[in-house]
């Protein structure tokens, strides 16, 4: 069996779908597909029970899935001992947003208990780069959220967060259980500097053009909400000062939290990392 096939059974074993699967894999299904019969063949046993709906996995299956992963988590150590060994034992990880996120705290215990040798080094980047750096090639892999421009990128989505309106206290607004983007149309909203990713942009601006004035940090988004009355948008689950609310938005599409790497990027402790946030990231 090869590794590339048991990463491919272990996509479809995780996704329980082969359209998921291959879409999680960069990949058309068809490929996918003829991969996992070729991997029923060889092991002489079905490993999913196919439906409209997805797949299931047969008995045969959950275990060659506990198999593959341990398996597959042996190579990766393999790799990363033979780089360690070659002087190549360091990864930067970019992060953009609450460094705080439970998902970033187990994620870094769990990746310490796999790699306890591995040198991270963190760069917290700011609003204007939803990459982290990583274009710039400052940082191997990123923690961010989407939408931004995927081009040669590879994303994989680890939680989706619903989002609300940051608000002062006293304004009216705040008392509201929930609110509408329309309702917020005659505010001012904070921006970011020329240059940003306008899909980034778009995103945070509710899908549309606004006025306000320009952020470059978290920090400075909320002092605009607190000293001028701008609204912006943010992520419920986070603490925010007693004298600012968030009232959740019911037309806003929920905030992508996604782990970034470089399309075609082979280093087994970037690939390590996010298997590890996928699972860190399920809890």
């Amino acid at each position: 069996m090869e590794l590339r096939t048991l990463r491919y059974f272990v996509a479809v074993a995780e996704e329980l779908h082969f359209g998921r699967a291959a879409s999680r894999l960069h990949m058309s299904q068809p490929p996918l597909s003829r991969a996992i019969k070729q991997l029923e063949t060889e092991v002489g046993a079905l490993l999913f029970v196919r439906s409209p709906a997805g797949v299931t996995l047969t008995p045969v299956g959950t275990v060659l899935l506990d198999e593959a992963r341990a398996l597959l988590e042996h190579a990766d150590r393999l790799r990363v001992r033979v780089n360690a060994a070659a002087g190549l034992a360091t990864l930067t990880v970019g992060i953009l947003g609450d460094g705080t996120d439970p998902g970033v705290t187990r994620l870094a215990a769990a990746y310490r208990r796999r790699h306890p040798g591995i040198d991270i080094r963190v760069r917290d980047a700011d609003l204007t780069d939803p990459t982290c750096g990583l274009r710039a090639g400052l940082v191997d892999v990123a923690l961010t959220r989407a939408p931004f421009d995927e081009t040669a990128l590879t994303v994989r989505v680890l939680r989706a967060d619903p989002v609300g309106v940051v608000l002062r206290a006293d304004d009216p607004l705040a008392r509201r259980d929930r609110l509408r983007l329309a309702e917020l149309s005659d505010r001012r909203w904070f921006q970011f500097p020329l240059g940003t990713d306008p899909l980034w942009q778009s995103y945070w601006n509710g899908g549309r053009p606004r006025e306000g004035p320009v952020v470059r940090a978290v920090q400075e988004c909320l002092q605009a909400v607190l000293w001028n009355g701008t609204v912006g948008l943010a992520p419920l689950g986070h603490d925010l000062p007693a004298e600012l609310a968030v009232v959740p938005l019911i037309d806003m599409t929920p905030s992508r939290v996604v782990a970034v790497w470089n399309e075609g990027d082979t280093n087994p402790l970037v690939r390590s990392f996010i298997d590890i946030a996928a699972g860190a990231y399920r809890h």
